[in-house]
């Protein structure tokens, strides 16, 4: 066969100019023929110039396709005819490109094969799709590689990039973004978490100077913002009492959001000094004769916040100095004891009240409070056990627990200081 004749314009299936038949056995089992021209085949597939190079190989070229193969190979067949600028245009689907391709590279068509890699990498995919091509591609080898560029990792630079945006976003640094702020800031938050969710790169990303600073001055901006609110809120008129609990709640949610990512970036610390320095103005505002009857849920958050940096200082997940330790229970313990008959009476005349304090955050402050007193200067536990044994509330939170300790180790230590005396009195006799 002369494969250096001039090639003339031909098209797919025309018997009169083919010098060239294609048995494909078609989905019904039968052997289908396709006119076929050497000028298309030989310049568009590596594999037919190989088959019609052979002196033996004759004008008739056998293909063998399963059932379920046969349209794609047809397919790919009709492509080879057209022109490299018109194949895009001729893709319609990124199953019908992820097999087109899969044979493109194994015909070793080259136009077809990039032209199909274009395409998969351009498109959308979803999910069932995205873990198809994954898949495929995984099989397919380097050439294919190019599809996967937009679920490729990201070099740390880039990775540090992102984070550190969505931070400034859900902190709401450089003020929102309405209409839709609070949609977007929820999502760029709920990014967040994801982006701290154990990858590898999380510890090289949070330990970043820049990142940390970022983190720092977000958490002073939902603090601050949180502190606005609720100090204008006494200030504000009853008809639009309603929209202002609405933004005291919403920066307190976004407080919360903070204390439950610090622990994940080594920042803990920097939540408990900073809800320690505006403990004093929150409860100043929170026990005005105003909320007595009223927001409940706020008061039910405040706890539910207190009761995590009570366990990050409680726990020694954040070491604090023992002054501060004792000005953190001294602020919060009145309250906390306070506000739980409250809710519990609230609960009795009302059971569809929805605002209480489970036994599972009950349990968690008790504990995280006695293990706080217990770590205390003696002179320091003994104040704060007088105060709870002279209130009315003594069941909860119970520091019966930390009483018997404080009682044992003030003999265990009166005892120590005697024999110490007993051993320094016969030193001297002796001498």
């Amino acid at each position: 066969m002369d494969l250096t004749a001039v090639a003339k314009p031909c098209s797919f299936g025309d018997k009169g100019t083919s010098d060239v038949v294609l048995r494909l056995r078609n989905s019904e089992g039968r052997p289908e023929w396709f006119y076929s021209h050497s000028s298309v085949l030989v310049s568009k597939s590596r594999f037919f110039a190989d088959q019609l190079s052979n002196p033996g190989s004759g004008s008739c070229i056998e293909i063998h396709c399963s059932d379920s193969t046969y349209d794609h190979h047809v397919n790919l067949l009709r492509l080879l005819y057209l022109p490299t600028d018109s194949l895009l245009d001729s893709l319609d689907s990124v199953q019908s490109a992820l097999a087109v391709l899969r044979l493109a590279i194994a015909f070793r068509c080259e136009d077809v094969t990039n032209c199909c890699i274009q395409y998969l990498e351009a498109v959308p995919w979803e999910d069932k799709e995205e873990e198809q091509i994954v898949k495929e591609v995984s099989e397919l080898g380097p050439v294919a590689m190019p599809i996967l560029a937009r679920i490729q990792p990201v070099d740390l630079s880039a990775t540090k990039n992102v984070f550190i945006s969505a931070v400034r976003f859900a902190t709401s640094i450089g003020g929102s973004c309405p209409p839709f702020g609070d949609e977007l800031k929820t999502s760029a938050q709920e990014q967040v978490e994801f982006m701290l969710g154990g990858d590898e790169d999380t510890p090289l990303v949070t330990a970043d100077d820049e990142v940390k600073s970022v983190v720092k001055s977000g958490l002073s901006q939902v603090c601050s913002l949180f502190e606005n609110e609720l100090s204008s809120f006494l200030l504000v008129p009853d008809i639009t009492a309603e929209i202002a609990e609405t933004r005291i709640l919403q920066c307190l949610s976004d407080v919360e959001w903070m204390c439950n990512i610090l622990p994940k970036m080594d920042l803990m610390k920097d939540f408990v000094c900073s809800w320690g320095g505006m403990s004093r103005k929150i409860l100043e505002i929170v026990e005005d004769k105003k909320l007595d009857n009223a927001m409940w849920v706020l008061k039910v958050k405040l706890i539910e916040v207190t009761g995590k940096v009570l366990e990050a200082v409680g726990y020694g997940n954040v070491i604090l100095p023992a002054p501060c330790r004792v000005q953190l229970l001294k602020t919060w313990l009145p309250y906390i004891r306070k506000i739980k008959p409250l809710l519990d009476a609230k609960a009795d005349e009302d059971t569809d009240f929805p605002y209480k304090m489970d036994e599972d955050l009950c349990q968690s402050i008790e504990g995280a409070i006695v293990l706080l007193v217990l770590a205390l200067p003696s002179n320091d536990q003994a104040d704060i056990l007088t105060d709870w044994m002279k209130t009315e509330q003594l069941k909860y939170p119970d520091l019966s627990e930390a009483f018997e300790v404080w009682c044992y180790r003030t003999k265990s230590a009166k005892r120590r200081l005697m024999e110490g005396l007993d051993r320094v009195g016969n030193t001297t006799i002796s001498l």
